[in-house]
């Protein structure tokens, strides 16, 4: 499975991004994908996930603000990412499993090399 992320960037406090990751090599209705980030100094945490059922999962800290969507024709996991604050500064992942215990809990499967989000105040 390749995954190759896209979209990321510069914005000051309020703005929004759109992150967007391409799948390829794997039955795409078959995997669970997530949104994953880490920020300097901290672990890397779940920001958002989706799968098959259509069921979406969020942190606490993005819902209301984020959404994650799935485009099925064109095979890509996207994040729309509003009302961005500066402590959502992280380089985000896409990543993807069959399993989504694996993924979400375990943080394991297949994964994007990371896209920088920057937010200033």
């Amino acid at each position: 499975v390749q995954l190759v992320e896209s979209g990321g960037g510069s914005v000051q406090a309020g703005g929004s991004l759109r992150l967007s990751c391409a799948v390829s090599g794997y039955v795409f209705s078959s995997l669970c994908l997530a949104w994953f980030r880490q920020a300097p100094g901290k672990e890397r945490e779940g920001v958002a996930s989706t799968g098959m059922t259509g069921l979406t999962k969020y942190v606490e800290a993005v819902k209301g603000r984020f959404t994650i969507s799935l485009d099925h024709a064109k095979n890509t996991l996207d994040l729309q990412m509003n009302d961005l604050k500066p402590e959502d500064t992280a380089i985000y992942y896409c990543a993807a499993d069959p399993s989504p215990v694996r993924l979400w809990v375990s943080h394991l499967g297949y994964w994007g090399q990371g896209t920088q989000v920057t937010v200033s105040s």
